[in-house]
């Protein structure tokens, strides 16, 4: 097997411990020059200890232990200038139960592991940060309530109980785009396709959250929409994200299109565009959008609203952009294909 091409660092030693080959990703993080490593004993040319000051080779015993052992598993290890590295290796046996023939050694940078993990943790706390600001009011107004009842009036208590209810049912939303979030990494975001009409669903919505609208915007539906055949609750879930987010953060609406619109591909599909009064978004900063917890501005949610609707709209085999709305602001595009059974089509 040729192990030059490999991305990690190769180092295979024969019967008796010498090292036999060495590909050039190790040469490179050993710093070798030329051949050098070649006939180096495995214990000189893998120098690397644990945290105890303990040898990966002392401590793994390859050519000892175990005569049923095939591989050493893969674990952190630091080289004598600190810099933490992943280590595996496979043991060769021309006989089960034998001695061992060959060693060969996997070697790999952990920054990259390291940086999931940093990152893991960063969700984590941002998860819990999002989920302690709710549950402080909630914990506050209710341990007042128990202490001190009988010194509120009906008015100041009922108060208070609905900003325990207010503060609930955030905390419920948060958790239900928390799981839609965790559903779409694991590309098991389900969905209960069916016949939708988007202008219906459009109007509804509308109809909804239009109130807080406090300037006129134009409403562009087109006739004869074609049918769409995806999960109803998830495509209004996405509508009313991208229309609440324009009237929360883009200024205010400006218009709103639907109308059938093929795909580069020649795909038949429906699309929606929302247009807002804001300033725009920057280029470089729109695919940003559509990260998890990203957020701009005052007033901003939890940051995973975007994600999950692109997650929502990729799954029906649509897709989402931000554009340039024409005299000015931003123009949020979705597109869904028809997606029409092939038993409609018979």
């Amino acid at each position: 097997m040729d192990y030059d091409d490999y991305p990690d660092g190769v180092i295979i030693a024969g019967a008796d411990g010498i090292v036999e080959y060495v590909n050039p990703r190790i040469k490179v993080m050993a710093r070798a020059v030329g051949d050098e490593m070649l006939g180096m004993h495995l214990s000189v040319a893998v120098p690397f200890d644990d945290l105890n000051g303990n040898s990966w080779y002392d401590c793994c015993q390859p050519y000892d232990g175990l005569n049923i052992r095939s591989r050493i598993s893969e674990a952190s290890w630091w080289s004598p200038k600190g810099s933490e590295y992943l280590i595996t290796a496979t043991l060769v046996r021309h006989r089960a139960a034998g001695p061992v023939q060959r060693v060969i050694v996997s070697v790999r940078n952990a920054r990259i592991r390291n940086q999931a993990d940093r990152e893991r943790s960063d969700l984590v706390a941002t998860v819990a940060h999002e989920l302690r600001s709710p549950l402080t009011g909630i914990k506050g107004f209710t341990s007042t309530l128990l202490t001190k009842w009988d010194k509120f009036s009906e008015e100041q208590r009922r108060l208070m109980l609905e900003t325990v209810d207010a503060d609930a049912d955030r905390l419920s939303r948060l958790i239900t785009e928390l799981l839609d979030a965790a559903r779409i990494d694991a590309g098991r975001l389900t969905l209960r396709r069916g016949p939708v009409k988007l202008d219906e669903i459009v109007r509804h919505v509308l109809t909804n959250v239009s109130g807080g609208a406090t300037d006129p915007f134009e409403i562009s539906i087109k006739d004869d929409l074609d049918l769409i055949w995806g999960d109803g609750d998830r495509i209004t879930q996405v509508v009313t994200n991208l229309i609440e987010n324009a009237m929360r953060h883009g200024f205010g609406l400006r218009e709103i299109v639907v109308q059938n619109t093929r795909h580069v591909d020649g795909t038949d599909g429906v699309s929606l565009q929302v247009h807002d009064q804001g300033p725009g978004i920057p280029e470089e900063m729109r695919q940003r959008v559509f990260s998890r917890f990203w957020r701009s501005g005052p007033g901003a949610g939890s940051g995973l609203g975007m994600y999950i609707v692109r997650g929502i709209v990729e799954q029906h085999g649509g897709g989402i952009q931000i554009l340039d709305a024409e005299g000015g602001g931003a123009q949020v595009r979705a597109w869904f294909p028809i997606n029409e059974p092939d038993s409609m089509t018979d």
